[in-house]
């Protein structure tokens, strides 16, 4: 092997890579980026009632 062939070689096998690293990086940016920062839960609790507490009679 010659340096420009080294070179070739590693150069198509760095293409390669970002190829797949740009793929697999565009697969995972596809769904929901959540910006707006909103979160799709509400109101998680229910209705806050104040405890009675009663002293046993008896």
């Amino acid at each position: 092997m010659s340096a420009d062939e080294n070179t070739t070689a590693s150069d198509e096998m760095k293409r390669k890579f970002r190829e797949a690293l740009d793929k697999k990086n565009a697969h995972q940016r596809t769904g929901e980026s959540h910006l707006d920062g909103d979160s799709a839960v509400h109101g998680t609790h229910g209705a806050m009632t104040k405890r009675e507490f009663r002293r046993k009679s008896g």
